[in-house]
């Protein structure tokens, strides 16, 4: 094998790399008809030598440096195939980086499982491994925010049963209606539905355009927390336990907390004792406070 080999590999076509089947080349009986064999199919007898590369590998113990020299030689030998693949998930010709080396992964799992007595060809082995590797990340990895694998499938199968029905109805579909063609419960369509507008995500440093404040980011417009909201949360919990009280209690509590009084002040307007006041005052808020938990 070389890289001239590898370059004439290279213009395969799409057919070759959907299916990954090629005819099986014979062995040559001699030098002569390997040559013949050679100039008339470069294609099949870059096949065969890697066939003969791998029944050299089968022969030889992991670890031993010549099987590590040839599983090396046939995973480069290789690589350009693999890109070939990715670059059909690239998007617009470009070959996307990420599918690239996910590619190779597939490339070097396919070289260190295939066996040669199994009766199949490399490539015919490799290329669903490779595409299988590819799909597999396209699927995990290509969300912005991770949901589950069944979700996936799900959001993936309702795109095209949405197409599906739309021509079949004239209209779009209902979820009864894609839950009945995709096999699930109307709930799981609606999660799926859900879990689809996960796929992508703005970021918050994104530029927005609004007549009031041009150029500001999609962060300036995202709401926090209140701190008032706990405020009228306790409120509204307090209005009933308050109405449960005595009239001297509220008077208490109103001279208290909302005139300012002090508890010697209080006592003196109620007749009573500072430490009467103060033990009225513990009494009614630990009421109030048992009326949270």
């Amino acid at each position: 094998m070389n890289r001239a080999d590898m370059d004439v590999d290279t213009h395969m076509n799409a057919s070759d790399i959907e299916t990954g089947t090629e005819p099986e080349a014979a062995q040559p009986d001699d030098a002569e008809t390997r040559a013949a064999q050679a100039a008339a199919s470069p294609h099949a007898e870059r096949r065969a030598e890697t066939m003969r590369v791998f029944h050299r590998m089968l022969e030889m113990p992991p670890g031993d440096p010549e099987r590590e020299r040839l599983r090396a030689a046939v995973i480069e030998d290789h690589m350009a195939y693999a890109r070939r693949i990715a670059a059909r998930y690239g998007g617009h010709g470009e070959v996307v980086e990420d599918f690239v080396q996910v590619a190779y992964l597939g490339l070097v799992k396919a070289v260190d499982n295939f066996d040669p007595g199994y009766g199949t060809g490399f490539l015919g082995y490799a290329t669903p491994m490779i595409m299988g590797e590819i799909k597999r990340y396209f699927r995990d990895a290509t969300w912005d925010v991770h949901v589950p694998r069944r979700m996936q499938e799900l959001s993936s199968a309702l795109r095209k049963a949405t197409e599906a029905l739309t021509q079949e109805l004239g209209r779009s579909p209902g979820v009864g209606e894609l839950a009945e063609r995709v096999r699930a419960t109307p709930e799981e369509v609606i999660e799926a539905m859900d879990a689809a507008s996960a796929y992508t995500t703005a970021s918050l440093d994104r530029p927005v355009r609004v007549d009031a404040a041009e150029g500001a980011s999609l962060a300036e417009f995202v709401g926090g927390e209140d701190p008032r909201f706990e405020a009228v949360v306790n409120r509204e919990v307090l209005k009933p336990l308050l109405a449960k009280l005595g009239e001297r209690d509220k008077r208490i509590l109103m001279m208290r907390f909302f005139r300012g009084m002090t508890q010697s002040q209080i006592g003196e307007e109620l007749h009573v004792s500072q430490m009467q006041v103060s033990r009225l005052l513990t009494r009614i808020l630990d009421e109030l406070r048992a009326g949270f938990d």
